[in-house]
């Protein structure tokens, strides 16, 4: 076994050539000239000097190995940032592209091979609209309107908090998670649960093209966020409102019996064309929530108050802005917020003349369009309920509905308390 002082005596003798063995760099750390003054002390330089060192350009440097020479050879300034006008402005963008150079060049990047393949890193910027541009060919036209939406809320919350000119990389669960804790504080739970979702399905596109290593968001809690609860119409509510509706908005109510007899949502109505009505077989074909198309029957309740059809084009849209059918060319968004907005008129009214008129009631926030579905399920369930049992009842709902399982009408209904139990007096006396 070596001696102790042997291997010692072997250590000194490399050390005078270890110029021989040490591992040379390839580049030097970029540095940042900031107008020829030491930033650390902005504040002890008078107005005057600040305004010479910012007159100056400012840029980023580096050296690089020449391959050739061996020797290390300064490259060519970096100067980009320069409009700018403030200390704290430039130096934040010079020190995102101080990271940004210094990450490109531990993963190869070498001045002095440009045909050297070198891993693409996109920044915030770029990588949003690669990913936008993937959902956009891959979405629905409504859902991506919605989701577009919110990841632009997002980037210009990134841009705000320094991340405009920073790889995608460098976006991370810490700043999502405040961007998220921002999102409840200034709306709900469920705003931003929906916004987790669209901001992991974003991740999602960047992790399988490779963009990003990780779809961290996946992995961010969903909050607990009480459902909204549309109620359930009486019957002198109904009376009242059909009422009304047939003297002021004819239009209107058309439509709102598409949903309250068809069982429609508002905005499956909105995309009823002419063509979509088959009026020989008393059938239409909508696009639904969850599936290209359905087929439905129309009831002749429904049938017997529709106009005649006959001299509008397939392609018109049996609800238009003009009340009547034709074109109109707006997202079924737009289209569903245009009747949600005369609604409002109508519940503005009766809360309005309620003050004054015992005849009117007020309609609070519960009350919508869509209540007019829950409305009308309900009433049907309990007819049907009268003769049947509750498995018979579901499965002959379930075809009038358009529920796909069992299991979504069965929740729907506790959703809607379709279903009320006798009376229990008797059983607590």
């Amino acid at each position: 076994m070596p001696r102790l002082v042997d291997i010692l005596k072997t250590v000194h003798g490399t050390v005078h050539d270890f110029d021989k063995v040490k591992p040379k760099r390839k580049y030097s750390e970029p540095k940042i000239y900031t107008g020829g003054v030491d930033v650390s002390k902005w504040n002890k330089l008078s107005k005057e000097e600040q305004k010479k060192a910012l007159s100056k350009q400012w840029y980023l440097y580096y050296s690089y190995r020449n391959p050739e020479t061996g020797k290390l050879e300064r490259q060519d300034n970096i100067k980009d940032g320069n409009y700018y006008k403030t200390k704290e402005e430039r130096l934040e963008f010079l020190e995102t592209l101080k990271r940004n150079l210094s990450r490109l060049l531990k993963q190869g990047y070498n001045p002095f091979d440009d045909t050297k393949d070198v891993e693409e890193i996109m920044s915030v910027e770029n990588a949003i609209e690669f990913a936008l541009d993937i959902k956009r060919k891959t979405t629905a036209e409504n859902s991506y309107i919605r989701f577009k939406s919110r990841i632009n809320r997002f980037k210009t919350y990134l841009f705000e908090n320094g991340y405009s000119h920073r790889f995608m990389t460098s976006v991370d669960k810490k700043i999502v998670m405040k961007y998220l804790n921002h999102v409840l504080d200034t709306s709900s739970p469920r705003n931003r649960n929906n916004t987790r979702t669209d901001i992991s399905s974003l991740f999602q596109v960047l992790e399988d093209n490779d963009i990003i290593p990780l779809n961290f968001v996946s992995k961010i809690n969903v909050l607990k966020a009480p459902p909204k609860r549309n109620k359930t119409y009486s019957n002198d509510k109904l009376e009242l409102i059909y009422e009304y509706l047939a003297e002021k908005d004819p239009q209107l109510l058309l439509f709102i019996k598409f949903v309250s007899y068809n069982f429609l949502r508002p905005v499956e109505v909105c995309r009823l064309r002419v063509g979509d009505i088959n009026i020989k077989e008393k059938t239409l074909t909508v696009k639904a929530k969850n599936k290209p198309l359905k087929q439905k029957i129309i009831p002749k309740i429904l049938l017997d108050q529709l106009p005649d059809l006959s001299e509008y084009s397939k392609d018109d849209f049996i609800f238009s802005y003009s009340r009547s059918p034709g074109k109109w060319d707006a997202t079924d968004d737009n289209r569903r917020d245009h009747f949600t907005k005369r609604f409002k008129s109508l519940k503005d009214f009766f809360s309005k003349k309620s003050k004054t008129d015992d005849k009117y009631f007020k309609l609070g926030i519960e009350y919508n369009i869509y209540s007019f579905r829950h409305t009308f399920i309900t009433k049907l369930y309990r007819e049907i309920r009268k003769e049947m049992t509750p498995f018979e009842t579901k499965s002959k709902l379930m075809l009038i509905t358009g529920h796909s399982t069992m299991t979504a009408l069965e929740k729907y209904l506790r959703d809607i308390d379709a279903e009320l139990p006798e009376d229990y007096s008797n059983l607590i006396k």
